[in-house]
């Protein structure tokens, strides 16, 4: 099923502008944001077709099948909620149904930790950012000789840098394993480079070491350590690294770079946006979505605050909403039943 679909069969309930357009935070770069609810054919929802959610390529365009749109608000999801609250200019599409939900009956303390929650996830995000725009070594996969090690008395030292020192070639060298000793080896060296030996791994992109058949008698160079789990964290490292090369949002990545602060700044700004909503939660007993401070915000987005300072304001802010948290007339919790006695209403009504 596909959105066109949904169209088609009119199955949609509801359809708003959400995103930067709904917050006030738009640009002229910005994309339309939008989501809805449907709700499936009666042989879909009873039969084995069960559709959660519908979205275009992009997730620019979501969709949630009422039941799992009721599931979000049970469990006080942000995003839910936000859509539920959508200003009446931002509705595209709104089914006489949804006058049965009464988005005061949903406000609850859950619902500010929710946010509060949702906003400190978006710190994190913001600064792991940083980790990948530092990380132009990850360009390059790395052996796993760049992860041997030779062991003389306390220090040990890259085996690839110590045997060009030493005018020796990995081709020529011999490991064998030592007894109760894991990922140690004895290094052994043939000095007639006849090519008696296996080398120190089989291929270049071998994960394991290689094994020879020493001579009795032979003496050992020095003794090595294999990284492994070094290596591993490497390989690991790299996939998500490329990865997230291949998925990242061009011009947001660029704008990351460019403002030069270390950290998604979109993500900081939206950090402070879901606390100052957390806020009004707990100061107004409402949901606002659109933001009167618009440019401060932006101010935010492009980066003219380090990201210590941001963290600063934010733990403030959540200092403050502990404060109100206490003195706030909301209820604890919300009432699931009531959710789950709607969605069997609404039901009947649309399946008869």
């Amino acid at each position: 099923m596909t959105i066109q679909d949904l169209h088609d069969k009119n199955l949609i309930l509801f359809k708003a502008i959400t995103g930067s357009k709904a917050y006030g935070l738009h640009t002229d770069t910005s994309d339309i944001d939008i989501k809805g609810i449907f709700y499936l054919p009666k042989a879909y929802f009873f039969g084995l077709d069960y559709i959660p959610q519908i979205s275009d390529e992009t997730h620019d365009e979501v969709y949630y099948e009422l039941g799992r749109f009721i599931e979000l608000l049970s469990k006080n999801n942000p995003a839910a909620m936000e859509l539920l609250a959508s200003s009446a200019d931002h509705v595209l599409i709104r089914h006489p149904l949804m006058e049965a939900f009464d988005l005061q009956n949903l406000f609850n303390k859950m619902l500010v930790d929710s946010f509060v929650q949702y906003a400190l996830q978006q710190v994190k995000k913001a600064k792991g950012l940083n980790k990948k725009i530092n990380s132009p070594h990850l360009n390059q996969r790395k052996s796993l000789l760049d992860f041997v090690y030779v062991m003389i008395g306390s220090r040990s030292y890259p085996l690839l840098s110590w045997l060009q020192e030493r005018g020796l070639s990995i081709h020529y060298c011999g490991l064998t394993k030592l007894e109760h000793a894991k990922n140690v080896f004895a290094l052994y060296y043939d000095k007639k480079e006849e090519g008696k030996y296996r080398g120190i791994i089989a291929k270049l992109d071998s994960q394991e070491v290689a094994l020879s058949s020493i001579p009795l008698g032979e003496e050992s160079l020095a003794l090595l350590f294999v990284n492994h789990e070094a290596y591993s964290s490497h390989c690991k490292d790299f996939i998500a690294y490329q990865e997230w090369k291949k998925k990242r949002n061009a011009a947001r990545y660029a704008g990351t770079v460019e403002h030069g602060q270390g950290y998604d700044a979109k993500n900081m700004m939206h950090t402070i946006r879901l606390m100052e909503v957390a806020k009004d939660l707990l100061v107004h007993g409402t949901l606002i979505i659109k933001r009167s401070n618009r440019q401060e915000l932006l101010d935010i987005k492009s980066g003219k605050w380090t990201y210590e300072q941001l963290c600063s304001q934010v733990e403030d802010m959540r200092i403050e909403i502990k404060e109100l948290y206490s003195k706030s007339s909301l209820p604890d919790s919300l009432n699931i039943k009531s959710l789950s006695d709607l969605l069997v209403q609404i039901r009947e009504v649309l399946y008869g």
